[in-house]
């Protein structure tokens, strides 16, 4: 199975067109899910099969607080002018960690990468 990412709306845009660009296929909600609440999008990830790469830290309070189940979560933490050096951490991540991202939390820094099991 062939790793899917469901990008939040906040994602720059770089980021997806350089993960597409590597044959990553990625959703975005900017693109066909304007508007949708958090919960709606976990719920998109799920039924996608989807892990979702956001920059929104309520998604921590979903899965860790309010015990979201079935989803991975990629969380990012970076300035604006380090986009091309968190989308290599990205891509990086995804070829090495591939399906075990889903039931986990991932912070993503341009210097760190933490997970932590949902």
């Amino acid at each position: 199975m062939q790793l899917k990412i469901l990008a939040d709306e906040n994602i720059d845009f770089r980021i997806i067109k350089k993960l597409r660009k590597l044959g990553v296929p990625v959703l975005s909600v900017l693109e066909n899910f304007t508007g949708a609440n958090d919960k709606e999008i976990l719920n998109l990830s799920r039924r996608e099969s989807a892990i979702l790469l956001t920059e929104d830290s309520d998604f921590g309070e979903w899965v860790f607080a309010y015990k979201e189940v079935n989803v991975g979560v990629i969380f990012l933490r970076y300035k604006k002018d380090e986009v091309e050096k968190i989308a290599d951490k990205i891509i990086k991540v995804i070829n090495i960690y591939k399906s075990e991202l889903f039931n986990k939390f991932v912070v993503i820094t341009t210097k760190k990468i933490r997970m932590r099991e949902l």
